[in-house]
Formats: structure tokens, C-alpha cells, sequence
């Protein structure tokens, strides 16, 4: 799909409303985007108002519907603010994507009781508290889909990431164990696990500081050397593999982990 291009709108979320946390940019922007050409109402949440506003008159330049909620996803409170604001507006929730998330680096010693506790928070606790808020909203109305973004790291070990590997892999199980719980009441429960993914928290983050002389370009080129592909995704590609696990092209498919790691985890 043509993120560029209106007119190549299949429709294949007409009359369905998504909620997308973190979605004011990277992945779940692209997925708010595509979600939208294919006629979903799109309620997207994140801490960066301004940035989810953007996201919302795009959306809404094009045609489609969608709203913006701020939100602190580690909080309940705004989590349930999220889930009730939804309902009030628009009287129901057809599809969950958990996007929010945070990247922590570090081995075991490096790691803070700080940081610990932040990454399984967001990363964990926040996937797990949305799911059981939207869980028994989806069941009332006769199913829904649920959309996990873990990682490949949730699937095999990397160094020099020991928290986030382990909140990953928990998303990885709690997707599985969700998704066997739900799998007679019509909500399926799957998960997509990206491998690197070029997106703006890359130059947020100052992804590329302290690199000499080194181009932005040369760095992408040494990240994608890794990987089988031999390129780094781009955060449409993602959003195009959510669009396959909320859509009905995949409707038998729940416990599911959906590898986009241009072939990483098959080394």
C-alpha cells in the first residue's frame, strides 16, 4: 500500500475504530496513517500533543476520522481516561494497538533500579493493563483484534540490552497466553516483532551524535550490514504487517508473533 496514495484505499477496516498508543510518530503514526486510508477511525495517544494534532489533521485532510487523546501510558488513570473517551465518542473499540514503548540499553550492572522499573512499566505493564481495559468492551460486541508491537529481541537474546530484551519477551508471552484466553470469544491477539526500524526517535534520541564523521547514511548503511536483507525497515513496512494482523486477512491467525526483522532471527 501506497502510503502516498488515497486512492489505492481498500477499505479493509471500514467502519472499525483503533485505538494506536504512541501513535504521534515512528510506527504507530505510519500505522494511524495507513489505518485511516483504509477506513478506520483512528484514535491515536501519546505524551506530544503537538505531534499527535499533526498526525490528527492529516487524517482528517484526507477524509478519514480520528482523534487525539494525550496521555502518559504508564499511568491508569489515563489509560482508562483513554478507553472511556473512546467509547464516549465513538461507542465502541474494534482494534488495540500497543505501540508505546521505550528502547533502554545496558547489561545487567548498567542497568538502574530507575530504568528497570520505567521499561517494564511502559513496556509491560501498560500493554497488559490496555488489553485488560478494552478486553470486555471487545467481547460485549462479538470480537475485536488486539496488536502486541514487541520485537525480534522478544525472540532471541541481544547484548547490551538485558531490560528491554526481557520486556519484550514478556510481550512475546503475554501475547500467546492473552491470545488462548480470548480465542472462543472472537478476539484475536497477536503480536508484530520489528527488527531494526528507521523512525524519528533515531535522530530524538541522538541516535547519531558522536559519530565523527560518519554521514547519517553511513550509519543506516552499517546497521542494515547485519541484516540478512541487507537494509534497515522503515516504519510504513511495519505498519503495513499491524494492518495484516488487525485486518480480516488474517482472521485465523491469534497467538501469533510475526517476524519483520529482514531475516535477523533466522542467523
Amino acid at each position: 500500500m501506497n502510503m502516498n496514495n488515497p486512492d489505492g484505499k481498500c477499505g479493509r477496516l471500514s467502519g472499525r475504530v483503533a485505538i494506536i498508543t504512541g501513535g504521534t510518530s515512528g510506527i504507530g503514526k505510519a500505522t494511524a496513517l495507513l489505518f485511516a486510508i483504509e477506513g478506520a477511525t483512528v484514535v491515536i495517544t501519546g505524551r506530544r500533543a503537538k505531534l499527535g494534532q499533526a498526525v490528527v489533521t492529516a487524517i482528517k485532510g484526507n477524509g478519514g476520522g480520528a482523534l487525539f487523546i494525550a496521555a502518559d501510558h504508564i499511568q491508569l488513570k489515563d489509560c482508562q481516561r483513554m478507553v472511556d473517551k473512546t467509547l464516549a465518542e465513538y461507542g465502541r473499540v474494534d482494534m488495540l494497538f500497543n505501540n508505546a514503548g521505550v528502547v533502554m540499553g545496558g547489561r545487567a550492572e548498567d542497568t538502574t533500579e530507575d530504568d528497570w522499573q520505567y521499561t517494564l512499566d511502559l513496556n509491560v505493564t501498560a500493554v497488559w493493563r490496555m488489553c485488560r481495559l478494552v478486553i470486555p468492551h471487545m467481547r460485549s460486541q462479538g470480537g475485536g483484534v488486539i496488536v502486541n508491537n514487541a520485537s525480534d529481541w522478544g525472540v532471541v537474546g541481544a547484548r547490551d540490552a538485558v531490560v528491554y530484551c526481557v520486556s519484550k519477551g514478556a510481550v512475546v508471552q503475554m501475547t500467546r497466553a492473552m491470545a488462548l484466553d480470548h480465542a472462543r470469544e472472537n478476539i484475536r491477539i497477536n503480536a508484530v516483532c520489528p527488527g531494526d526500524t528507521f523512525v524519528e526517535r533515531w535522530l530524538e534520541a541522538g541516535y547519531f551524535k558522536g559519530s565523527g564523521a560518519k554521514s547519517r547514511e553511513e550509519i543506516i548503511r552499517e546497521a542494515a550490514d547485519s541484516i540478512p536483507t541487507g537494509r534497515v525497515a522503515q516504519a510504513e513496512d511495519i505498519a503495513n504487517a499491524v494492518l495484516f494482523l488487525a485486518s480480516d486477512d488474517s482472521s485465523a491467525m491469534t497467538g501469533g508473533v510475526l517476524l519483520m526483522d529482514g531475516g535477523n532471527t533466522a542467523q
